[in-house]
Parts: structure tokens; sequence; C-alpha cells
């Protein structure tokens, strides 16, 4: 019987040399019309990577107070990769979701939340069928609080986890990189193709109550 290779991060000696240019996007959100890129004063960003990155992005636009969504690349070696580099194991970057959210209104905490329930994170380079170091789970902070709930919510669900029988927790949590926009017709992919692949499942347990006390 012949075993197919788990994937592996490729070296950065390795990775493939990618590009100056920036991947240009549409100026605005296609679902709810508000901008892709800029500072986004007085809100907050949240990275995240739960597999496929389509219907990632449209679980947390769909949640209140997210005010913003995009979908790209982080984590890897290769400056600005396309899809197909990415898709070839040979950049090292995880599919991503960038969410700009209005802290008034909701906040990390509840951004966690989502992603924990929203994906299976012991599946190591995978996300159910998809297998590949671009469906790794991640969390990527953008500050030392954001850092620290991160860290603090997965201790909180790996017994959640333990209780129902699933491994060890292989989320990757670490400071933000820097994050590439993905090819225009990836961003809010579901909203322009309804009936497109979505590819996640989650456990079916979430964080238990309290657990950033």
């Amino acid at each position: 019987m012949l075993f197919k290779r788990k994937p592996e991060m490729p070296k950065a000696e390795e990775a493939l040399p990618g590009r100056v240019e920036t991947m240009p996007v549409a100026p605005a959100h296609f679902v709810n019309g508000n901008p892709l890129e800029g500072d986004f004063e007085g809100l907050e960003r949240a990275y995240f990577g739960l597999g496929c990155f389509w219907g990632a992005e449209r679980m947390f636009w769909q949640e209140p107070g997210v005010v913003s969504s995009a979908v790209g690349y982080m984590a890897g070696f290769t400056p600005n990769p396309s899809y197909e580099e990415v898709c070839s194991g040979l950049t090292g970057h995880n599919e991503v979701v960038m969410v700009v959210f209005d802290p008034k209104l909701t906040s990390y905490s509840r951004m966690l939340e989502v992603f924990w329930a929203g994906h299976d994170p012991t599946q190591g380079m995978q996300q159910g069928n998809d297998v590949g170091t671009q469906y790794r789970s991640g969390i990527y902070a953008t500050s030392e609080s954001q850092l620290l709930a991160a860290e603090a919510s997965r201790d909180a669900f790996q017994p959640e986890l333990d209780t129902a029988g699933y491994g060890a927790i292989t989320t990757e949590i670490e400071a933000s990189p820097s994050f590439y926009y993905a090819e225009d017709y990836h961003q809010q992919y579901l909203a322009k193709n309804p009936n497109g692949y979505c590819g996640l499942g989650g456990t079916g347990h979430k964080l238990p109550a309290g657990w950033e006390d």
C-alpha cells in the first residue's frame, strides 16, 4: 500500500521568489461596500487561518460588528504570492482571513469564539478533505493583548476537545507577519458564487462560558 507523504513546511531557501507587485483588489467589500484596504482608524484587525478561506471569510463577515474582511496569505516566505504558488506548498503561506471589527460593537474574544467553533484545530496541515500547508490552523495576533487572549482561548478549548475524544490542538499562534492580499476573485468569493465550495466543518464544540475571565 502506498501512503501519500504528509505536507511539510518548506525551508526559506526552498521557497519560491515571489514578486514586488501586490495583488490588485477591488476598493470595496462586495457584500457591505466598506473598504478592503486602509488604516481602519478606530477599528481593530484580526487574522485567522482555519482552512479554505472562502468559507472562513463568509463566517466572519456575517458577524455583527465586523466592518470589513478580506482573504490573503500569511506566515510564509514568498512575497506577494499567487494562489497557484501557495497551493504548490512552496511558499509556506497559510490561507488567512483579515477581519476588521468595531471594538465598540463586538470584541476580539468574540472573534476567537467564531474561530474555534468554525473548524477542527487538531488536524495539522489540513482541514477536512483539504490537505496542504495552506490549510493549517493559525491565529496571527496584532498586539500583545491579542496574543495573550489567543493563548488563553486555546488553553480553555483543549479540555473541551479532550473530553470529546479529539487530539491536541495544532493551531499556530504568533505575532502577525505580513499579510498579502489574495487575488480579487477570491475576495468575498461565496457572495459572488453562492453555490461555491465552502470546505469548513467545526467539531461541534465551543469555548466554555467565562473562559476569558
